[in-house]
Parts: structure tokens; sequence; C-alpha cells
């Protein structure tokens, strides 16, 4: 592993994204939009419900965490996506570069582009709704950790996907983190789910760590069981993940479909 090749792929992407001001708002854009309806419709909610009552950030937290993981999954697709509208597929794979080193390059680049849009949002929340993630304490750091990777690990499912069977996997890359919402207790507690969700739902490590995000906001107790489930289930799907992305690259290298992507 050349960590020269890793940076040159990282350097690629992050002056992508740096020198155009349009990229930028566009990360920036978003998550701040976001942030600001949710935080009025958890001024609402703690209004209204007792649940909520004491506690007018959790929504919002908890909003801003799910940003997190959505930015980390797409900004990792982007970034794959960008090679493949480029038409820069080929050279990346003629180049004496390797797969492990394109992974991590876009790893690193995936937690940029996050932060970019995530930090503006964050520092809106506390002038307009005084509410800091601060709160959760130092068991923040663990939770963003735990997102992060899975947001990675289904940026590299949805990746494994593009090289398989092409651009027309596209629409997978925006449609994943949808599909997987419901399960995963973002905004409310697994017992609202029916039974067969709810078996879903355990099987997932969001519902640990939005679960683990309320119990900390709400009843200010810390279940460290939860955070282990998270990240044993992380790693777990993360192994799963880079074997899925071999195997469609050896697929489609023995296929010849590498060249053709994009096309």
């Amino acid at each position: 592993m050349n960590l020269m090749r890793i940076y040159g792929l990282f350097l690629r992407h992050f002056y992508l994204i740096t020198r155009s001001f349009p990229r930028i708002l566009d990360l920036i854009y978003w998550p701040s939009i976001q942030i600001t309806l949710w935080g009025f419709i958890s001024n609402f909610f703690a209004a209204h419900s007792t649940y909520y009552s004491g506690a007018v950030g959790v929504i919002l937290s908890c909003a801003i965490l799910y940003d997190f993981l959505f930015r980390t999954s797409i900004g990792f697709n982007m970034l794959f996506l960008e090679e493949i509208w480029s038409r820069n597929f080929t050279n990346l794979f003629i180049a004496p570069i390797k797969i492990r080193e394109i992974i991590i390059s876009l790893v690193f680049t995936a937690l940029i582009r996050a932060l970019i849009g995530l930090i503006p949002a964050v520092l809106l929340t506390s002038p307009l709704f005084g509410i800091s993630l601060m709160d959760l304490g130092m068991h923040l750091f663990l939770l963003f950790l735990s997102l992060y990777i899975f947001g990675i690990t289904l940026g590299i499912i949805v990746s494994a996907g593009l090289l398989r069977y092409g651009p027309s996997f596209e629409n997978i890359a925006w449609s994943t983190m949808f599909l997987l919402a419901p399960f995963g207790c973002i905004y409310y507690p697994i017992d609202i789910l029916p039974q067969l969700f709810q078996k879903i739902a355990y099987a997932l490590p969001l519902v640990y760590i939005f679960e683990e995000a309320r119990s900390i906001l709400i009843d200010h107790t810390v279940n460290y069981q939860n955070i282990l489930k998270a990240f044993y289930l992380n790693v777990t799907y993360l192994i799963i993940a880079i074997s899925l992305f071999y195997y469609s690259f050896n697929k489609a290298r023995k296929k010849g479909t590498l060249i053709n992507i994009g096309e």
C-alpha cells in the first residue's frame, strides 16, 4: 500500500470539491436547510408532547446525526460516480493503483465532504434553537464514528453495484438511505415499529445508535451495550461490503466491462 498514491487520489477529489463554489454551496445548503426545518419541527413537538418535554434538542440532534450518516454514504457514492461521469475509470484502473488504495482515499475524502456540509448546519443550531450536540458528551465521538463506518459501508456496497451493473445502478445510490431510514428508528423508539420491522431493525446498527442518543438526551443514562452492538454490526457489515466490492471488481474485470462503465 502506497501512501503517496492514496494522498494523490485524495487530493484529486479534494481539489474538485474545494475549487468549485457550486460544489461547496451544494454541500452546505441542504444540511443547513434540513437542520433548520427540523429545528422548528422539534420546537413544535416540544411544546405539544410530554415525551419530548425537557429535551427540545432530541429530534434536532438525531436529525444532525442522520444527516452526517447520509452525507457520508452519499459522499462516498458521489466520489465514485465522479470517476464515471468524468470518463476517468479507464485511467484509474490502468494506473498502478491498488483497490484498497482507491477505497482508503475515498473514505477520507467522503469524511471531508460530510464535514463541509455538517459543520455550518451544527453551528446554526446554537443561535437559532439553543441546542448543542455537546449535550451528548464524550459519547458523541463514538456515535459519529459508528455512523461514519456504517455510511462508508453503504457507500462501498453501492459502489460495488456500480462496478457490477454500471451507471444503471446509480438510482440505488440515492435511495439506499431512504430505504433504511424507517428501520433506523431515527426520530422514534423501536417500539413504534411492527414486530416484523423490529426484527429487521435489530439487525442494523442504526437502531442502537439512535436509541443510545435518545437515552443520553432524555434519560441522561449511557448504555454501552448499545454502542458495542453497533460497532460489532458495523465491523461485520464493513467486512462484507469490502468483500463484495472485490468480488464485483473481479467480475467486471473478467467480463471486460470496466472500460465501458460511463460510456
